[in-house]
């Protein structure tokens, strides 16, 4: 697949014209084929980008500026709808190309089925990578309905691919009674409801550690995100979901790729969550890259 194309279409604010000289690619898994309650996130990267426009470069948390960095919008990689397993196949193939290239990737989901393969991929270009999961669910299932492949299962699937004891989840307040007995027996980092708190504890043991973030939108309150797929009350504030993210950019992990996905413009009426993630992603890329 060609990642040097300008994209045709709306990019995230301040995108570098040239793939070659930016450190940063940004793209989307526009892919909802599996999921169990409300399609739709497959239209989240493409909106995303459109009400980027309206976020400033500055962030004043972390005093650093979009201007300051370069990032290429690659667009979304094109996937056959409908077909679960060659969308996956798509997107690690995608990531083995943008590693290769010395690329730091930032995804937009998607379902969050989608981190799946771009874990396989860095986890072939980082043997000891770890990974910081935040999300309302626990995404533990080996499958749904009898069917494996489905966005409550990925994180099981890297689990089982790094080790579980490789697997740090926050901020998780849903899942079936086996998932939580299973992360306990086999000693994943389960930590339940809160987020910044346990990620303060955590941080300092995976310094220098190569570490991969993903975020479900979902671990946000439905007050604070009802633009996703599957709401669940008890969440945490936005405020919170930014410090963490400005705890994981102030510390000594390797932060080596991220993602957001799940987000969901259809449900999203005052485009309330599409901006939020907007500015999730902006600290994402300030704080995130080295």
């Amino acid at each position: 697949m060609r990642f040097d194309e300008a994209y045709s279409g709306n990019v995230f604010i301040k995108s570098h014209p040239s793939y070659e000289e930016s450190k940063v690619v940004i793209y989307g898994m526009p892919m909802d084929w599996t999921v169990s309650y409300r399609p739709g996130s497959r239209f989240g990267p493409a909106r995303i980008r459109e009400v980027s426009i309206g976020i400033e470069e500055y962030s004043p948390y972390l005093d650093k500026d979009l201007n300051d960095l370069k990032y290429f919008d690659a667009g979304d990689i094109p996937l056959p709808f409908g077909n679960a397993q060659k969308s996956l196949d798509l997107i690690e193939e995608y990531l083995d190309g943008l590693l290769a290239d010395g690329k730091f990737p930032l995804g937009m989901g998607g379902e969050h089925l989608v981190t799946w393969p771009v874990i396989k991929a860095m986890y072939k270009k980082y043997p000891d990578l770890a990974i910081i999961h935040m999300d309302a669910h626990t995404d533990l299932r080996e499958n749904y309905e009898g069917e494996p492949l489905s966005h409550s299962t990925p994180i099981r699937k890297a689990a089982d691919l790094i080790g579980p004891q490789n697997i740090y989840s926050f901020g998780i307040r849903s899942g079936m009674k086996e998932e939580f007995e299973w992360a306990k027996e086999v000693g994943m980092h389960l930590f339940k409801f809160d987020v910044h708190k346990p990620l303060q504890e955590i941080l300092p043991t995976l310094a220098g550690r190569p570490v991969y973030v993903t975020i479900d939108i979902d671990v946000l309150d439905p007050a604070h995100a009802p633009g996703t797929g599957t709401v669940d009350a008890g969440g945490i504030t936005s405020r919170e979901l930014l410090a963490s993210i400005h705890e994981i950019a102030h510390s000594d992990v390797r932060v080596v790729g991220a993602d957001l996905v799940e987000v969901a413009p259809i449900y999203d009426h005052s485009e309330q969550t599409v901006n939020t993630a907007s500015k999730l992603l902006r600290e994402m890329l300030l704080g995130f890259v080295k």
